[in-house]
């Protein structure tokens, strides 16, 4: 007999900013099923339910981590229905729509390697108090028995649906759009839901092998093909998305990747939604932007937006939230074409593409992003630093923060605010941010800046990123 929260601390797997995540070799068999009944018997107070949806992504160690979380359901007298590999949102919108909860298995961004599972009760995505929860929660278990999965499509049809039914078949007539399929837990969707809308649809780069696609720090080979598929397919658009397909990464006509919050004021504005909750490290000039009655900055994550989401659902008649890595969470049912979207408080990738191909489609997406305040953001990230290093450094900073711009070679500049809501973010006095956190996924460190151009914003994360190094 095992005994959840033991299994989960042994295991030495922890919570990010979205879902708990660790190495492969540490999702033992005994560890999925220790989260899985952790989770379920939490919750089952509060919602009742009989049946709980299961999904993956692509990385090899995806489909026996599904496995041993199914087993573990089934011990619990309950019925799991395994949707196979899907985008996370396709997988929360159908266990919402069932009002049943849910389980992914992904490391959405994170290098093959690894991995992660996230939990959904049928209301959505977990809180913190939740994930505290499910690593204190004390439930026996066997060990979990391996069975042969049956796949069910519905989740994968239903995705596609929710935006196929939302705009009329010719939205998307006459654009010729891209698709950096890569191995995106969607890829097998997004042809047939672009093509639905009109579009011609060109198949980018499909890979066998799992690709780490980050989309808050698109690496510069990417940025290349971009640019180089743009011209040599005459593309409108490039659409993409990290593994789990539930945050964003799209190209405008040129083949230049938009930042994710840019992307998200976008779509929000498209949408009339009235209140925002975004994390702080998103661009300044959404809250100062006059198109939103209120805008909420929370610490980064996921889980933090949406529980912000209660409170401004109390004042206002739309709610959403976006995050720098543009994962666009709609925290509201709203109007769009006459008809009631519903929805879908986790993050989402498609949403955000195709609220902006609605935007610009009388126009184009150049010129929505060039009538924006000249304000740039940019991050990048040391992959394994020390946590404890990276928290060294921050603590320091938060006692001097003027050493550190000075250990950080910034000279000639002053500090003019400190912000500590999430990691250490400092304005500095010729108006630039540098804000450093360490990573909730993995042993990184992240730095992100905004300027008044790119460049300047690009290089202040360089020129920071080398000086921690040193530290």
């Amino acid at each position: 007999m095992f005994v959840s929260n033991k299994v989960i601390a042994e295991s030495g797997i922890q919570f990010g900013t979205s879902g708990a995540r660790g190495l492969v070799e540490q999702f033992t068999p005994s560890v999925c099923a220790a989260f899985a009944h952790a989770f379920l018997n939490g919750i089952q107070d509060s919602f009742s339910f009989r049946k709980v949806a299961v999904a993956i992504d692509n990385r090899p160690s995806s489909p026996a981590m599904a496995q041993a979380t199914i087993s573990a359901i089934e011990s619990m007298g309950l019925e799991p229905i395994y949707y196979g590999v899907v985008p996370t949102p396709a997988l929360a919108y159908s266990a919402m729509q069932e009002d049943i909860p849910c389980i992914m298995i992904t490391g959405s961004h994170i290098p093959f390697d690894r991995n992660g599972i996230k939990f959904y009760r049928p209301d959505g995505e977990i809180t913190k108090a939740d994930e505290q929860s499910i690593i204190n929660a004390e439930v026996g278990f066997e060990e979990p028995t391996f069975k042969p999965l049956t796949v069910s499509n519905k989740a994968a049809e239903q995705y596609v649906a929710r935006y196929t039914d939302l705009f009329k078949s010719d939205l998307l007539l006459g654009k010729r759009i891209g698709i950096y399929e890569h191995s995106s837990a969607g890829r097998d969707l997004y042809q047939g839901l672009f093509e639905a809308l009109g579009a011609d649809v060109i198949s980018l780069e499909r890979t066998d092998e799992f690709v780490p696609i980050d989309t808050e720090a698109v690496a510069e080979v990417d940025k290349v093909k971009a640019k180089n598929w743009s011209s040599q397919y005459n593309l409108d658009f490039i659409f993409s998305t990290d593994g789990d397909g539930d945050r964003p990464l799209v190209a405008d006509e040129n083949g230049v990747w938009l930042r994710g919050d840019i992307l998200g004021l976008l779509c929000a504005e498209a949408m009339n939604v009235e209140a925002l909750a975004i994390p702080v490290s998103c661009n300044t000039i959404i809250e100062q932007s006059k198109s939103f009655k209120s805008v909420s900055k929370t610490k980064i994550g996921s889980p933090y937006v949406v529980a912000e989401f209660a409170e401004l659902n109390s004042h206002y008649s739309s709610v959403a939230g976006f995050e720098a890595n543009g994962g666009f969470l709609l925290g509201s049912d709203i109007e769009i074409n006459a008809q009631t979207l519903k929805a879908l408080p986790t993050r989402d990738a498609v949403l955000p593409a195709i609220m902006l191909l609605s935007a610009s489609k009388c126009s184009s997406i150049v010129s929505l992003v060039d009538a924006l305040p000249k304000r740039f953001t940019h991050s990048d990230r040391i992959q394994n630093f020390a946590t404890a290093k990276s928290v060294g450094i921050l603590e320091d900073g938060k006692l001097n923060p003027q050493q550190l711009i000075n250990k950080l070679n910034l000279d000639g500049l002053s500090v003019v605010d400190v912000n500590t809501v999430d990691g250490l973010r400092l304005t500095l006095s010729d108006n630039t941010i540098v804000h450093l956190r360490p990573s909730g996924n993995a042993p990184e460190l992240r730095c992100y800046t905004e300027a008044s151009d790119t460049k300047h914003a690009s290089d202040l994360v360089t020129k920071v990123l080398a000086a921690v190094q040193k530290l």
